[in-house]
């Protein structure tokens, strides 16, 4: 089994055109990693090309953190809303990855660079009656509004090592955001998030290439800056991204893939205007994977899909992810010599 080059092929990221913290929007897009993730790799260049669609919708609270931002709703007040937002994304990435053959700290290090395109759209439509706490009359705001946008997203560089010893492996990594993607704080759909991020994490691979059993999982966290053009500054995330497969042949992987998401501290800043909006969500789905290869490269093929629920302060809905990456293909195992006796 070329575990090394499937490893590499099977890390799988996505942008984010709406989920949690700040007007529903977060760094992390849980399903960044999956099956294999912790599992050595082929020296040498790789790259990996995805399509990712989402499609989500979110109640009052999302809908209104939405509108709460330069241009439309800056003052406090107290009061209700009937909303509903909707948003859906399609996007492309690149992501090319140099896997080093030299060891640091005994490990096998790792950097690549998430780059993507695509258009994201949302909309909301809400009723909003309240008042300012003046003393005077309230008022009731009804309408809807749809915004979209096409254009490149984050840069997100990472840099990862891994360990192994026989079926067990396990990583660490950090990676974090760059923002120059389109954004605009007044718009309700955008492919950047508008401020810097740093997340880290660790995970762990168990894979037996004689049974096919393999079973991986990551947890990380997210450390958010604030946001310079809003003032705002999300809280510290916590996730945890898992996958499990049989390889049925060689080449032809089946499994699930999920995903647990929670936000573990409030939301700040002078431009909050919304409390502690802590989001949480879950995920979870199939997925199948099938080995190409290709001489001194090897194709992977990977198409997985996640149905989310039980979430607070984020919009859920379901995301498909169509990956193919090439790497170098894993060195092929001397034969043994002969032992000539006379």
């Amino acid at each position: 089994m070329a575990v090394g080059a499937l490893a590499a092929m099977t890390m799988v990221v996505s942008q984010r055109p709406a989920v949690a913290d700040e007007g529903g929007v977060s760094f992390w897009v849980p399903g960044f990693f999956a099956s294999l993730a912790a599992a050595p790799q082929v020296p040498g260049w790789s790259l990996a090309t995805i399509y990712y669609h989402t499609s989500v919708t979110g109640g009052a609270d999302v809908a209104f953190a939405r509108q709460v931002a330069p241009g439309r709703l800056n003052v406090n007040f107290t009061g209700s809303i009937t909303a509903k937002l909707d948003a859906d994304a399609d996007l492309g990435l690149a992501i090319p990855q140099y896997v080093f053959a030299t060891p640091v700290l005994g490990g096998q290090a790792a950097v690549a660079l998430i780059t993507s395109v695509g258009h994201a759209r949302a909309s909301v439509d809400a009723a909003l009656t309240g008042n300012f706490g003046l003393g005077g009359p309230g008022f009731t705001i009804g309408g809807s509004r749809t915004d979209d946008v096409t254009g490149v997203g984050d840069l997100i560089p990472q840099a990862s090592l891994r360990w192994n010893s026989g079926v067990h492996s396990w990583m660490t990594y950090v990676t974090g955001d760059i923002p120059v993607g389109a954004y605009d704080s007044t718009r309700l759909a955008n492919l950047g998030i508008g401020h810097g991020a740093i997340d880290f994490g660790g995970g762990y691979t168990y894979f037996n290439p004689q049974s096919g059993h393999e079973l991986s999982g990551v947890l990380g966290f997210t450390y958010n800056m604030t946001n310079p053009d809003t003032q705002y500054q999300n809280g510290i995330d916590m996730h945890f991204d898992w996958g499990m497969s049989q390889f049925l042949t060689k080449q032809l992987q089946i499994g699930l893939v999920g995903y647990a998401y929670q936000q573990l501290s409030c939301d700040s800043g002078t431009g909050d205007r919304v409390g502690c909006f802590e989001s949480r969500v879950l995920g979870i789905g199939p997925q199948i994977g099938y080995v190409i290869p290709m001489g001194e490269h090897q194709g992977y093929l990977n198409l997985k899909a996640y149905k989310e629920f039980d979430s607070d302060h984020r919009p859920d809905g379901w995301n498909v992810w169509l990956t193919f990456a090439i790497s170098p293909s894993p060195p092929t195992p001397a034969a043994p010599s002969r032992l000539i006796t006379k």
